[in-house]
């Protein structure tokens, strides 16, 4: 396994061969809220991994054992004038876009509380696994701020737009049991066992095509609010780019040789 830090506050975590990696949030003594710092560090290692082609699926985690993030700063911003908000604005999109942007399927491990800006990185990601402690929601208005990390689109993509309005117009909290009913996580598991799940899921994604993956994911972000005419357009384009692939040849002959593929853009 093999490790390499951006900055003080994130972590890289690789495992094996597979294409498996966790993007680590690792600022325990702030509960994993977003510094100015941080925001900088997340963003540089998503640009990292977005450019690795050996990157099959990143997962999300968090080394505080009972958050996963608490959101922005807000002892940092308390400090911050007007110029310093207008400032600090774009590096805490590109934390959040850094995510969102990845190539390849993401999966977020949550437990404990994923509130505001770390709940926002949970919902950048295109899974979500989330343990029986998870407290998951969207409280910016009731400290007089919006959702600014995506949080006003990702969540009504994810739940629709009335429930995503009954959130994040209270600022309510949302337990786990509750979070997956409303479908605000994808998958619920027992206590302290995310990360584990979370991998394992991102290990029976990381076996398929690579190639595959890629396309797949660009379709479904691309086609998201288009009408069905231009989403299937969306749909072919993807399709057209890897029907022809390397990969393509090996899944059709490793199936009718019943034997587990070798993807040639693996490496």
């Amino acid at each position: 396994m093999g490790e390499e830090r951006f900055g003080e506050f994130v972590l890289v975590r690789r495992h094996g061969e597979e294409g498996v990696v966790e993007l680590v949030l690792d600022r325990p003594k702030a509960m994993n809220a977003v510094s100015t710092e941080m925001a900088r560090s997340l963003a540089a290692a998503c640009a990292a991994l977005g450019d690795d082609q050996g990157v099959r699926v990143v997962v999300v985690t968090s080394t505080h054992e009972r958050a996963f993030c608490v959101g922005a700063d807000l002892k940092e911003r308390n400090s911050f004038s007007d110029a310093d908000l207008v400032r600090q604005r774009p590096v805490a999109r590109a934390a959040y876009t850094g995510v969102l942007e990845l190539p390849v399927p993401t999966i977020a491990a949550v437990h404990g509380f994923a509130l505001g800006g770390g709940f926002e990185l949970a919902l950048a990601c295109d899974l979500i696994v989330a343990d029986g402690t998870a407290v998951v929601g969207l409280p910016e208005v009731s400290v007089g701020v919006i959702p600014g990390g995506g949080g006003t689109q990702l969540l009504p993509r994810r739940v629709g737009a009335a429930r995503a309005a009954e959130l994040i117009f209270t600022a309510r909290r949302v337990e786990a049991e509750e979070a997956y009913r409303l479908g605000l996580v994808d998958q619920l598991v027992p206590e302290g066992e995310d990360g584990v799940a979370a991998l394992a899921l991102a290990g029976r994604i990381a076996a398929n095509s690579p190639v595959g993956l890629r396309a797949a994911k660009r379709a479904l972000r691309l086609g998201q609010g288009l009408d069905l005419r231009a989403g299937l357009e969306v749909e072919d384009a993807a399709w057209r780019a890897v029907a022809f692939s390397e990969d393509r040849a090996e899944g059709v002959a490793a199936f009718a040789e019943r034997r587990a593929p070798r993807w040639p853009s693996a490496g």
